[in-house]
């Protein structure tokens, strides 16, 4: 046997198998020849136009880099722009907003181009057939998905494998980001309702006297002599504390004028002023801004899910899925008649299910009420 024999003999052996899932040499994913001024007509397969698709696949890409600058722009947007008073948060929240939304929109664009414009148009007919593959078909499915996990090199190739679930890794902290604002130390808890018993109006300022109620936006002490109109209704917030967004989500008050025969017995008298009183702001159902006000029938309403309550009867619930009543604060005026607070709630103010089963809330509310 000659040499040049013995080569022929052998080209099986030395021409690699190929993988599943890719196409014969010579064709394409669709089977069409490689060349690309070859058309081959597959019956219920409709291809796009080769110039179009070029122009549209620099269009998807295109798309594509968009949402990486904007998700980059998100996250620097996040470090730079910090939180801290209304006017710094609507910036932040303006810029957040842009970029996700900038980002979500180029990579939708960019899939809806690429599949209506460079992907195949298929006409299928769904045939009628049993559910339920035959045994042969599952067992040839199995076998087929194994032998292209193990061609796939996955569990071969290590350095694959582990740089692969290195680069997945960090996917799973990208929520932190967004989520880190959540205070773990503020978690449900005997910790939790200790912090939301206290707000700032149980302190005293920096020269000892009792916090002032000032006009929420416009930071202006209030007079009790110039809040004289029945049916009045003020936001109010504590002096200090204007630009303060986590004292504000518990101390944010609204403040009602009534005639001296409208108020009811479920108010405590003992904290109001001249026929004015202070309620939290906050709904007891999940935390909502309760401050629409109807002056005849003296409701409170928050618009979140209706709750409603009864202003001139200590704020109890008459209405919605709120369970309890909005925390009254007590108030009175210094000695140049400016409204001032005597104290702190003697209930925590904010969404009821943060102090269920404590004990020590119920108590302090009926020793209220007593």
């Amino acid at each position: 046997m000659t040499d040049n024999e013995h080569e022929i003999e052998q080209p099986d052996e030395r021409v690699p198998r190929r993988v599943i899932g890719t196409p014969a040499p010579g064709t394409s994913m669709l089977g069409a020849p490689e060349r690309e001024d070859v058309e081959v007509e597959i019956p219920g397969v409709t291809l796009q136009d080769e110039q179009k698709a070029r122009k549209a696949e620099k269009i998807v890409a295109l798309c594509f880099t968009v949402t990486f600058l904007a998700a980059i722009a998100f996250i620097i947007s996040y470090v730079y722009f910090q939180v801290g008073s209304p006017e710094s948060t609507g910036v932040s929240n303006l810029a957040l907003g842009s970029t996700l939304t900038v980002a979500l929109l180029g990579l939708a664009v960019g899939i809806v181009i690429w599949v209506r414009m460079i992907m195949p148009k298929y006409s299928l007919v769904q045939e009628r057939h049993p559910m339920v593959s035959a045994e042969e078909t599952r067992g040839v499915v199995a076998e087929t998905f194994i032998q292209g996990a193990n061609e796939s090199g996955f569990v071969k190739r290590k350095l694959l494998r582990r740089t692969l679930l290195l680069a997945a890794a960090p996917l799973g902290l990208l929520p932190v980001v967004l989520l880190r604002d959540l205070d773990n130390s503020k978690m449900p808890g005997a910790a939790f309702n200790k912090t939301l018993r206290h707000t700032v109006w149980g302190e005293k300022t920096k020269d000892g006297k009792p916090r002032r109620l000032v006009v929420e936006g416009t930071g202006q002490p209030i007079r009790a002599a110039d809040f004289n109109s029945p049916g009045g209704i003020l936001s109010v917030v504590p002096d200090g504390y204007q630009h303060d967004l986590n004292a504000l989500a518990k101390a944010t008050l609204i403040l009602i004028k009534f005639r001296p025969e409208e108020i009811k017995s479920g108010t405590n008298q003992n904290w109001t002023h001249d026929g004015i009183v202070a309620y939290s702001k906050i709904c007891t159902h999940v935390g909502c801004p309760a401050a629409l006000y109807e002056q005849t029938t003296h409701h409170i309403l928050c618009p979140c899910h209706q709750s409603t309550f009864d202003a001139a009867d200590g704020a109890k619930v008459i209405f919605g899925p709120a369970a309890r009543p909005l925390p009254q604060l007590p108030i009175t005026v210094d000695g140049e008649g400016f409204l001032v607070a005597k104290g702190d709630f003697n209930v925590p103010p904010g969404p009821s299910y943060w102090e269920r089963g404590d004990a020590e809330a119920e108590a302090r509310s009926k020793g209220g009420q007593a």
